[in-house]
Order: C-alpha cells, then structure tokens, then sequence
C-alpha cells in the first residue's frame, strides 16, 4: 500500500512538473518572439507593421505579434484578429479586458517588458480561451506576443471549488442556478463546477453540460466504461472532502484526458472542480 501511495505521489509530481514546464516555455518562446519583434521594429519602424501582419518569422504556432498604438487603434497581427487591424480594438472588448487594456496602453514609456492576462480566440480550435501577454511601449506603439494557457493548475481548480462551496452556504439556490447559466465565475477555461445531491445521489447542476442536471450521478462512468460516480459516492460518505482521478473530457481541447477532482461536502450537496493533464 505505501508503494502504491508513493508511487502516485511520484505521478502527480511529474504531472505537475511537466505542466509547469510546458508553461515556461511557451512563456520562454513568447518573450523571445517579442525581443526579436522589438529589435526589427527598432530597425524598421512602422514599415515592421507589413512583416508583423504575415504568415513568417513573426508567428510561431499560435503565438503572434500585434501592435496597437497609445489610442488603442490595431496597426498590425500576425493572428485572426488582422480582421481588426485599422479599428479601436477597444470597442470589441468585454468590460473587464477594456480597463486591462486602458491600464496597458497607459504604462509610460522606458518600463520594458510588462505582463498582463486576458481572454480571446484562439485560432486554432476557435474558443475564447486564457492567454497571457508579454508586452512594450516603444513610442506610441504597443508590441506583445501572447500564449494561451488552456490548462488550469490544482491551486485553480482547488480555489473555485472553495468559492463555490462558499457560495452554496450563502445562497445555495442562488448558486445552483449561476452554475448552470454559465455565470457567475463558476466556468473558467477548463476549469467547471458540477454539484451533486447526495440524498438523490442525481446532479442538481453542472458548469458545461446541463443535460446532466436531473441524471443519476451513481451510474457516471468514464469513455472507457470504468464507473466514476459510484466511488466518487462511496469516498464521500466516508468523508467531508477529498480527490479522485478518473478520464473526462476537457471542454477546451475537446479530448478525453487525465481529470484530478477536489470533492467537497456542503450540507447534504457535493461540490466538485477538477483540473485536466494530458
């Protein structure tokens, strides 16, 4: 038994090592694109624009350049949002991204690389997913390259389960119906709530599949037939809290991967938020 539990312990830490790594270095290669982008703008100009705005040097998988001046006009992207190039990108943007983006067109001159995180479509599956951008004033020009996180980390999905289980304390009807309009915070990328009645053992909401609502969570089984609500029950009554690994399919990249949940008690409901690993 203990080398059983040293043996997972051993997998979730290379999990999470290998996640942590992933992300550094598509940070390392993001920061890269924009150094080299900011030595050609140097030498160029605003004749960079025509080279930023084209399939080449300055687009590597789904990371791009684009360049926004200080009024927040597109001037150029190597990305799908070229469409806006000419536009007040502000007007397209939610109202939490519009301050973001006021904060960052108002960063002075001489500050060097800075950082910021939002949300926009990636090109490559069309979903509006959580990018981070490494960014620089030169001017009154804006450079950046950004990369998109599609996987959320444990202390993610540890903190949303937490403040979803908080909010069913304070309005449990109140929440039940956020999480299944979608609202509410309670669906981040990858990252989702689903609740389960453990008296009728049937799910009372769930973050991306409503269809769920009303079925018998006790007879859930993964792709792969091995059945994820009967232990997921039985552990919960021993219980007030836990984790179970099981296969689900990650609503960001549309495949079926490696789920880790964190199960909480609240009342006679199971709240649940699980982060994905490939």
């Amino acid at each position: 038994m203990k080398g059983l539990l040293r043996l997972t312990w051993l997998l979730l830490l290379c999990a999470s090592q290998v996640h942590a790594t992933t992300q550094e270095e598509d940070a390392r290669a993001a920061k890269a694109l924009l150094e080299k982008a900011l030595v050609y703008y140097q030498s160029n100009g605003d004749k960079a624009f025509a080279a930023f705005s084209r399939q080449g040097e300055f687009v590597d998988h789904d990371r791009y350049v684009f360049v926004v001046d200080t009024k927040g006009v597109l001037l150029a992207s190597g990305g799908p949002s070229s469409a806006l190039i000419g536009r007040d990108v502000s007007e397209v943007l939610g109202p939490d991204l519009r301050q973001s983006f006021k904060d960052a067109l108002n960063v002075p001159e001489g500050q060097g690389i800075q950082q910021a995180d939002y949300r926009w479509q990636n090109w490559n599956d069309g979903k509006v997913e959580h990018k981070h951008v490494f960014y620089q004033r030169v001017g009154e020009r804006i450079l950046a390259v950004g990369y998109y996180l599609p996987r959320a980390t444990p202390e993610q999905a540890r903190a949303l389960r937490n403040k979803a289980a908080n909010a069913l304390l304070k309005d449990q009807a109140g929440t039940l119906k956020a999480i299944n309009s979608l609202q509410g915070g309670f669906l981040q990328d990858d990252l989702y709530v689903f609740v389960v009645d453990l008296k009728t053992e049937r799910y009372v909401a769930h973050g991306t599949n409503l269809r769920l609502v009303n079925t018998d969570f006790a007879k859930i089984k993964d792709p792969d037939g091995k059945p994820v609500g009967e232990p997921i029950l039985r552990l919960m009554g021993e219980q007030d809290q836990g984790e179970y690994k099981y296969r689900w399919k990650n609503p960001v990249t549309d495949r079926v991967e490696n789920k880790h949940a964190y199960l909480r008690r609240v009342g006679d409901l199971m709240v649940a938020v699980g982060y994905y690993s490939p």
